[in-house]
């Protein structure tokens, strides 16, 4: 029963396709569409999904080799699992017409089976191609988790979990946030391209992972990274990608775009020398391995900020971010919390810092849309991020640990130590390098 479901689904989904066409003929366009901003989001959505293979090469390269395979493949294959949920219903949960007047969900009828999404403008984009760019939002939102549980889960249950998680907490926390009637948006939380909704939601899931599955085999042993330079190319990839991430969440072509861009590059290299630099300072020799992470930490602490703040400030984000993760990396390794790859300490931290830091340095002379932050006077962003930051930690960190708890009820979450031992890539895929 357990190896027909599977491909059940996937029939279910063709019926579904059958029965909901789509718009055959479009409607006529909508005189909103702009050339430029549709050629830059169509570039962004391409660079954004870049980012999930880039990922997979940098968690890849930092695991034992007996598991490379397998943890690359955990990213790799979200882009096909959760691309298959967002379009059936996932987007328009997420962006749909909001549900009660709560800000929590959208209607699963709005752009179920993208119906409904030819010919009609989100902005001054056709509204298939916002789906597209969302969509690679979800898909390395759940990917980043794997880090925290690489080297010990199974693959079948990792899928079921993943596909609980996007429906149960990505999906709600994309609607609150970025929708017109979201709660949070509603509110005035400022997110610019996820730090809440994707790198927060997926640190303190990593967290919870990481407690609930607890310390792999061996873990006291060494750990040696199997390429570091699989780790060098992930980030290279990554940082490329991240362009799309945070420019395109500008969601058209122009200086606030461009704003994005430069906020994301020089947060990402300060993060990178304040990595490098507290290391010589706590007697360390600098590592690539400490300068692909410290990249990686202020790309994901500027992502809230990067369509709000000035370039100056996005280098305090930078290099905060990196000290302020480094020591919560030294702190989890003194603790028993076995997170693999520090996926809290760099995307939940850093997720957290990036918040705060909007809080604090956001202002309308970036953009209009956003509001004044602590820096220019105002306490109300910041209060408001503060309240926002402890409801999404609660949501994901709990939200979680309770899908990890229903899917280890439906398929056992953890390899049996035999498995472990023998390595992931050969006892779950039959393959390795």
């Amino acid at each position: 029963m357990k190896k027909i479901v599977p491909f059940g689904i996937l029939v279910i989904v063709v019926i579904l396709a059958f029965m909901f066409p789509g718009n055959v003929a479009a409607a006529k366009p909508a005189t909103t569409y702009n050339g430029a901003d549709i050629a830059w989001l169509l570039i962004s959505t391409a660079l954004v999904l870049l980012m999930t293979p880039g990922l997979a090469f940098f968690y890849g390269g930092m695991v034992r080799k007996k598991n490379v395979i397998s943890t690359m493949l955990q990213s790799f294959v979200c882009m096909g699992l959760i691309t298959i949920i967002w379009v059936v219903f996932g987007f328009s949960m997420a962006f749909g017409e909001d549900v009660g007047g709560m800000g929590l969900i959208g209607n699963p009828k709005s752009f179920f089976m993208m119906q409904n999404t030819l010919g009609v403008a989100w902005g001054t984009i056709p509204v298939i191609l916002f789906a597209m760019f969302q969509l690679k939002f979800a898909v390395i939102t759940p990917a980043l988790i794997t880090g925290a549980f690489a080297e010990r889960i199974r693959f079948n249950s990792y899928l079921i979990f993943i596909t609980l998680f996007i429906v149960v907490i990505y999906i709600p926390l994309a609607h609150a946030t970025w929708h017109p009637q979201g709660i949070f948006f509603k509110y005035g939380v400022l997110d610019f391209a996820g730090g809440t909704v994707v790198h927060m939601s997926a640190g303190w899931a990593a967290l919870a992972s990481a407690l609930y599955l607890k310390k792999r085999t061996g873990a006291e042993e060494v750990h040696t990274p199997a390429r570091i330079s699989y780790v060098i190319l992930g980030t290279g990839l990554l940082w490329f990608g991240w362009f799309g991430f945070n420019a395109g969440s500008a969601l058209g072509s122009g200086e606030l775009a461009a704003t994005a861009l430069a906020t994301t590059t020089t947060a990402s290299a300060a993060a990178a020398m304040s990595w490098i630099f507290f290391d010589i300072l706590r007697g360390k020799k600098p590592s690539a391995m400490g300068a692909c992470i410290g990249a990686v930490v202020g790309l994901v602490a500027v992502t809230p900020a990067a369509g709000f703040i000035t370039v100056s400030s996005s280098l305090i984000v930078g290099i905060v971010a990196a000290v302020v993760s480094n020591l919560v990396v030294i702190w989890r390794s003194k603790t028993n919390i076995d997170d693999t790859l520090d996926v809290f300490p760099c995307h939940g931290v850093g997720g957290m810092v990036g918040m705060l830091m909007t809080g604090i340095f956001a202002t309308k002379a970036v953009n209009s849309a956003g509001a004044e932050g602590l820096a220019y006077g105002e306490t109300a962003l910041f209060i408001k991020h503060v309240v926002a930051l402890v409801a999404v930690s609660v949501f994901a960190f709990v939200g979680a640990f309770i899908l990890l708890k229903v899917t280890d009820l439906i398929s056992p979450l953890r390899v049996t130590p035999e498995e472990e031992i023998a390595g992931l890539d050969i006892s779950q895929h039959d393959e390795e390098l």
